[in-house]
């Protein structure tokens, strides 16, 4: 790769520190099994401004969720589970599940956020068991609806491919029952009562996002096929062969000071662990710290066909499945897709690099957080780029046009 090119990150990124759009990042890339760049830049944070350490700890969020689709991929290399597998093989409840339907009579569609015209709903409609209408406690809107039982079970394919229709955010199904998790609760605990709420859609007709429920569901699958905790499972199957040894659901008190002090409530039980009971329940759709080395290491293990440091954490055959578009059409039509993207198993998909909205290599495959994080590993060049940051911006995207024209052999 053209070092000259790769320096154009530098100048890039400061630019976005100077007009105050993030405070700082750790970035990394490795091609053909090297670093060709790994580089802090700004500040750790505004309260405390030292420069941003290079071993800095970053809330991971949803940038968890391809090291769950990982954690499946290596029971299926067991022959413990298959994607083909209903859920409630598992986990009984999720037999004989409902979907919520808004009727026609709603419009096109349902704005919770818009208010109900008529406080005084008719009582009688309530009580029909084809036809309903519900509010929030904030009076907000929801249409009436019907519920219909699935055309087919749930499968571990829809759930880790986002086209199961279970707790989306916008959908009525996480309205309609409004049970949420409490402190005592554990994956053993909450993911069957999950399973009283109606889907959002038919399970395989839809890409919608699942930010929480879905994944919650496959680790709970994880710990009964493995007969570990998914704590226990991650840990002893990816993070320890891996050496990703800064990687924490609890990030220890002595290293709190290596990530921003805004993050530090959520770094100690409060974002990543519900009850006192790390090993009971992991929040496993989002609940992960990590820094940049480490997460190389773990994009590296996929560029390699699954293996790294003399370990075969899973078939190269099964990597392949991972990250090759497992929905067909479905994302492309999807907001969070678009044009010239696939979704494979937890992790998008770049197909057609003139149609796709990041300007990626075609093959690329990637997923990111809320936080900002994001990553991306292009098999073909044996490329991974790592960028970790606090604060979402566009800045990755511009990145990634930088790294795309350094490459020159």
């Amino acid at each position: 790769m053209s070092s000259e090119g790769l320096k154009k990150i530098d100048e890039l990124v400061q630019q976005y520190i100077d007009t105050g759009r993030i405070e700082g990042a750790v970035i990394g890339i490795i091609r053909q099994s090297k670093v060709v760049y790994l580089e802090a830049h700004g500040i750790l944070e505004g309260k405390t401004p030292k420069p941003m350490p290079e071993d800095s700890i970053f809330l991971m969020a949803s940038s968890t969720k391809p090291v769950i689709g990982v954690a499946t991929m290596i029971l299926i290399d067991d022959g413990l589970i298959s994607p083909e597998d209903p859920v409630s093989k598992y986990i009984p409840e999720y037999k004989g599940l409902q979907v919520a339907i808004p009727l026609k009579s709603a419009g096109k569609g349902f704005n919770p956020n818009r208010k109900a015209k008529n406080k005084s709903i008719n009582k009688s409609k309530t009580k029909a068991k084809s036809k309903k209408t519900w509010y929030t406690k904030s009076k907000r809107e929801v249409p009436e609806y019907r519920l219909e039982k699935v055309n087919r079970p749930l499968t571990i394919h829809d759930l880790l491919t986002h086209t199961a229709g279970l707790g989306t955010g916008g959908g009525l199904g996480s309205i309609i029952v409004k049970d949420r998790a409490a402190p005592s609760d554990t994956l053993a605990t909450w993911v069957p009562r999950m399973a009283a709420k109606p889907l959002d859609f038919q399970p395989g007709t839809r890409w919608a996002y699942s930010p929480g429920s879905g994944l919650k569901v496959v680790g709970r699958i994880i710990e009964i096929a493995s007969g570990m905790s998914l704590h226990e499972f991650i840990q002893s199957r990816i993070l320890d062969p891996l050496n990703m040894k800064d990687t924490y659901w609890d990030v220890p008190e002595e290293q709190l000071f290596r990530m921003p002090y805004k993050f530090h409530n959520k770094a100690k039980g409060n974002g990543g662990v519900i009850g006192e009971d790390l090993s009971a329940y992991a929040s496993n759709a989002g609940g992960l710290f990590s820094t940049t080395r480490d997460y190389l290491h773990f994009q590296q293990m996929l560029v390699n066909g699954g293996a790294l440091f003399g370990h075969q954490i899973l078939k190269s055959e099964t990597v392949a499945m991972m990250t090759t578009n497992q929905v067909g059409a479905l994302f492309s039509q999807a907001a969070k897709g678009g044009p010239g993207q696939g979704y494979g198993y937890t992790t998008a998909i770049t197909l057609d690099q003139e149609k796709s909205r990041n300007g990626q290599i075609a093959g690329t495959f990637s997923w990111g957080g809320a936080a900002g994080t994001v990553s991306w590993t292009t098999p073909s060049e044996k490329l991974t780029v790592v960028y970790m940051v606090q604060k979402p911006s566009d800045l990755p995207n511009k990145i990634g046009v930088i790294v795309r024209e350094a490459i020159i052999d």
